[in-house]
Formats: structure tokens, C-alpha cells, sequence
């Protein structure tokens, strides 16, 4: 692979948030499955009494052999003295198929009780992600893409359970299995078990070097598994911009550069961890043959029988089987581990302070809203507003103008606290935002913003979201508002219309349900991040008509780059790099012939306003 692709690969690491790039070691194998280990003390009752189960069944198979060797003993016997006495191998073989029925009804017992256990598992770690999301600092998310959140939540969670599914209960019946067979090998005949313990700590040995090995590969599949899922919802999200700009090709030589980087990681891990099972198969085998040599050579001396023997064979058989068994469940842990490396980073973030015992002093809210020598920088060394400093009187129209990075939304997400500020005070009724859980904030807002969001649900869902006792009258007045009645009323279902990606819903109606969303939640502020940018001069009039009634009596901020919708603002604050450097009303800027003059001499100065 090309040294520019390594290079890209890195920086698709950076900007999707992962902390690891692809130079760097994995993190401690130990402590990671300390980690998950701890992780699921949660469900131990369950998973013990999976393991209990794997443990009982296996067991009863381990008596299998000892009684095939009494078996074929007393087969020899009879062929030697011409009396077989079937009664007695009839006896015995109905024990042993009594033996193995009972070992596979437990076996059936613990594959029903674990996989309930893993997938409680699972739907815990999902809750758990969840929660966080909703924990962690709105930055985060300026940091990652939502296709890597996304691998977190679904592929790294599916993987982990998995892995518990299917390679716990094989480690712990495969260990109990090895124990067991040693255990009667040693009961059976000492020398021959010497040669299956050779065997054994010669594919342990192979085992511990080919993991170490294997693992960095293992962390590095479901990084870039990660990346590629970022890549297609980039790349989805925004495909008629792919189009539009003809970036088929780019989008393609990017995903190919991730999906081979997943290759060759993925193909590495599977390769370098798929070596243990021949080595598996081959010492077993080496068993085999040393069992049978050494077996003929003590039953020409009269040493053992010809049973022990074949029960030898099959605790050899027993015995080697678990460590091929190992060897795919350590593949199977691996991937986990690396899974579960991603998911505890991620629940390991920092998070917002907790907010539970601070009171909630914002009730009956004025209006009043003070920003008193604020400072904020998305990242310490870029501080994006300098010194700012305003007072908002109760019900006034305020609208807030500027060029592209001035602030404008910047100040609107530091006054609903999506971040904090690094110095100076915010408050509402002299109240200090600060001082408030960040809920309690959110309650004196409803907004309106430019992108508009609408989730899998009807209409009249889409409007009243996340609000309680609100009636069908209060949606018809709000929809009536906002113009978008007639509209819905044509629908067939009304506003019981499901909205899907596939409904044929134009930017402005999906903007205007966003508008009646805000008038029903009914807030004593209000903020329209470009709120009618996205319908057309008809629908604006009746759209400025209806937020002129909604902010009566309400303290609301205006974003608004098309300096027209802002005429009746009681203030209009112009920004620029940061800082306020200007405000008043519309003709009193314009009379000043400062930054607002030039605006709007810019905006329309071929526009029939003028």
C-alpha cells in the first residue's frame, strides 16, 4: 500500500475521533478483559449457572471412555474364553448412552441460559452508550463522525456478545474438559498421560505467542470498521452533494483506501490467529500416533490391556480437542477484546458535570437576558468570542446579523448552555445559567433551526414532540399559524401521515412543521436560527405573520442572514469576529452608515428594496 494511503488512513483515524492510530500498540490485553469481566458481574448469576451447565456436561461425557475401556475389555475377555457376557456390556453401554443423553439435555440447558445472558448483555451495554451520549460534552460530537458513534452502539457491541455467546462457553468447557481428561489419564496410566501433557503445553506455548501477535490486528479491524461506517454516512448523508459535485470518484478512492486497510488488518488477524488450529490438529494427531505405538508396546509387555488403550485414544481425543477449541475462542476473545477496548474508551470520556442537586430557579421566566464580558473558544487557543457583553430586555425582538464565523450561533449555543462558557456570566431574571441544571435552561427555549429535523413518526407526533397534554386543537391552531393546515388536511391520513425518508415533503413544508413544533412547546424564549431560509417569499410572509403573534409578550433571537426578515427587530446586534459592533434599530444603523450599513448595502444593493 501506497505510504500517502497510511497517511490518509491516519487522518480519517483523527477525524473520526478514534485515539488510536494505526502505528500505535493496542491497549492492555489484561486490562481490557479485567474490564469486561467486570462488566458483566451484572448478570453473574447467569452466566455462572451457564457455566455450571458446561462444566455438569462435560463432565458426564468424561465417563464416557472409562467405560468403553470396561466395554472392550469385556469383549477381549469373551473372545478369549468364547463367552461374551452381553448382559454386562448391554449394562453398561445403556449407562453410557444415559450419560451422554444427560450431558446434552445440560448442554441444551446452558446454550438457552447463556444466550439469554449475552443478550441482556448486549441490551445493557447498549443502555449504558446511550446514557452516555447523553452525558457527554456537545464537543465530542464537533470531534467524531456519527458513522463511528454508530460502529460503537451496533458492530462493537454485536461482536462482544458474540464472542461471550459462543467462545466463554467454549473456554469454560473446554477447560473443564482438559482438567477432567487429565485427571482420569492420570487415574488411567501416568506414562501415557505424559505424552498428551506434552502435547498440551506445547500448543499452550504456541497459543501465547501467535495471541500476542495477532492482537494489534484484531484493534486495528475495528477501528477502521469504524471509519468505513463514518465514510457511508458521510457519503450518504450528503449524497446529492457527492453528485451535484461530481465526487463519485474521490468518495470511491476514499472507501477503497479504508476497506483495504480493513483488509489487510482483518486478513492479518484472521491468518496470523488461524495458524493455532492446524498446530492444534497437528499435535493431536502426533498424540494419536505416540498413543498407539507406546499403547502396542506396553500391551505386547503385559503392561495394560488393549481397553486401556482405547480409552486412552479417546481422553487423547478428549484432551486435544479443547485446545483447538481454545484456539478459536482466543481468536473469538480477540475481537471482542478490541471491541470492548472502543466501547470502554468511549464510556471512559469525559462527561458534564452533574447538574441533579442545583435547583431549578428559572420559573416563571420575564425574559431578561444579560451576557455580561463573555469569552468562548470551541478549542482553547481559538477563542471565537471575545469580551462580549449585551442586555436583553424582556419581550424584545432581537435579531443578530454578521458575516460567516462572526458568532451569531455561536452565542445562541452558549445562552441555552449546548457549551459552557470559559469566562464571564449569562443570565435570564439575573440568574445565572450557570447556576441551573442545563434542563432547567432548555425548558425557557424553543427553537427553530435552519436545518430541519423530522424523525420516523406522524406529523402530529413530529409536532408535540417530547410534550406532554397537548391537544389536537392546540397542533390544528399551531399548523393553521404557520400555514400548513390546508396542507396536511389533503394529506390521506391527515396528521396521522407518517413521515418517512421516502415522504414527499418540499425543504419549506419540513421547515414549517419545525415552526409549529416551537409554537406548541410555547416557551417564554424563543430562537430562529434561519428559520424561513428554506421557504419562499409567499410562505415567509405568512411564516414572519405567525412568529410576529408567537413572540408577543417573548423575549426571541433572530438569526438571519437575509437582512429583510429582520426590519421590525426591536434590537438588531451586528457581529463581527466575535464582538458586538453595533446595535440598534434598522433605520437607526442604516442613519449611522457603520457594518450594518454596509450589509445591507452589499445585500440589496440591486434588489428592488433599495
Amino acid at each position: 500500500m501506497a505510504k500517502n494511503d497510511y497517511k490518509l488512513g491516519e487522518a480519517k483515524i483523527r477525524q473520526g475521533g478514534g485515539r488510536m492510530r494505526v502505528n500505535e500498540k493496542p491497549r492492555d490485553f489484561k486490562k481490557t478483559i479485567k474490564q469486561l469481566l467486570s462488566y458483566l458481574r451484572v448478570f453473574l448469576p447467569q452466566y455462572a449457572i451457564a457455566f455450571t451447565c458446561a462444566m455438569v456436561s462435560v463432565l458426564l461425557q468424561l465417563f464416557g471412555p472409562d467405560n468403553m475401556r470396561k466395554i472392550t475389555n469385556l469383549i477381549e475377555d469373551g473372545m478369549a474364553n468364547m463367552h461374551m457376557d452381553m448382559p454386562a456390556i448391554i449394562r453398561i453401554s445403556i449407562m453410557v448412552m444415559c450419560f451422554y443423553l444427560g450431558s446434552s439435555l445440560i448442554s441444551l440447558i446452558q446454550s438457552l441460559v447463556l444466550t439469554n445472558a449475552t443478550q441482556n448483555t448486549m441490551r445493557y451495554m447498549r443502555n449504558e452508550i446511550s446514557k452516555k451520549l447523553n452525558r457527554i460534552p456537545l464537543k465530542r460530537f464537533d470531534t467524531s463522525s456519527f458513522g463511528d458513534l454508530l460502529s460503537r452502539v451496533t458492530n462493537d457491541v454485536d461482536t462482544v456478545g458474540m464472542s461471550l455467546n459462543h467462545a466463554a462457553s467454549e473456554i469454560v468447557s473446554s477447560l473443564t474438559t482438559f482438567v477432567g481428561c487429565l485427571i482420569m489419564m492420570l487415574i488411567t496410566n501416568v506414562t501415557l498421560s505424559g505424552i498428551a501433557i506434552v502435547c498440551s503445553l506445547s500448543g499452550f506455548f504456541m497459543m501465547k505467542i501467535v495471541i500476542s501477535r495477532s492482537q494489534k490486528y484484531f484493534t486495528r479491524r475495528q477501528t477502521y470498521l469504524g471509519l468505513i461506517n463514518g465514510h457511508i454516512e458521510e457519503m450518504y448523508a450528503g449524497h446529492i452533494i457527492v453528485k451535484a459535485y461530481n465526487g463519485e470518484a474521490q468518495s470511491i478512492e476514499e472507501f477503497e483506501i479504508l476497506n483495504r486497510h480493513l483488509y489487510e488488518n482483518n486478513w492479518k488477524s484472521q491468518f496470523i490467529s488461524g495458524i493455532m488450529r492446524p498446530i492444534m490438529e497437528f499435535l493431536s494427531n502426533a498424540g494419536y500416533v505416540a498413543i498407539c505405538v507406546l499403547g502396542a508396546i506396553m500391551v505386547r509387555n503385559g503392561t495394560i490391556r488393549f481397553g486401556t488403550v482405547i480409552a486412552f485414544i479417546l481422553y487423547v481425543k478428549m484432551f486435544t480437542q479443547p485446545l483447538g477449541q481454545i484456539a478459536q475462542a482466543a481468536t473469538s476473545i480477540q475481537s471482542a477484546t478490541a471491541a470492548a477496548e472502543r466501547i470502554f474508551s468511549f464510556l471512559a470520556e469525559e462527561e458534564m458535570e452533574d447538574e441533579s442537586a442545583k435547583p431549578s430557579l428559572l420559573n416563571d421566566v420575564d425574559g431578561l437576558v444579560n451576557f455580561e464580558h463573555v469569552h468562548f473558544g470551541y478549542l482553547p487557543d481559538r477563542p471565537v468570542i471575545h469580551d462580549f457583553s449585551v442586555e436583553i430586555k424582556p419581550g424584545q425582538k432581537v435579531a443578530i446579523v454578521g458575516p460567516t464565523g462572526a458568532g451569531k450561533t455561536t452565542m445562541v449555543n452558549l445562552l441555552m448552555r449546548f457549551y459552557d462558557i470559559d469566562s464571564g456570566t449569562i443570565t435570564i431574571d439575573g440568574v445565572n445559567t450557570r447556576d441551573v441544571p442545563r434542563e432547567n435552561v432548555h425548558d425557557q427555549f424553543c427553537m427553530v433551526l435552519q436545518d430541519t429535523w423530522l424523525f420516523e413518526g406522524s406529523i402530529r407526533d413530529n409536532i408535540v414532540y417530547s410534550m406532554k397534554d397537548v391537544t389536537d386543537e392546540q397542533v390544528v391552531e399551531a399548523c393553521k399559524a404557520v400555514g400548513l393546515h390546508h396542507f396536511i388536511s389533503s394529506l390521506p391520513d391527515g396528521y396521522d401521515t407518517v413521515l418517512t425518508d421516502d415522504s414527499n415533503l418540499s425543504a419549506g413544508q419540513r421547515q414549517l412543521i419545525t415552526i409549529a413544533r416551537a409554537m406548541i412547546r410555547n416557551a417564554p424564549l424563543l430562537i430562529l436560527d434561519e428559520a424561513t431560509s428554506s421557504v419562499d417569499t409567499r410562505t415567509e410572509q405568512i411564516v414572519q405573520d405567525a412568529m410576529d403573534t408567537l413572540t408577543k409578550g417573548r423575549t426571541s433571537f433572530t438569526i438571519a442572514h437575509r437582512l429583510s426578515t429582520i426590519r421590525n427587530a426591536d434590537v438588531i446586534l451586528v457581529m463581527k469576529d466575535g464582538d458586538i459592533v453595533e446595535s440598534g434599530t434598522h433605520e437607526g444603523l442604516l442613519e449611522a452608515g457603520g457594518f450594518y450599513s454596509q450589509l445591507w448595502t452589499s445585500q440589496f444593493v440591486n434588489a428592488e428594496e433599495l
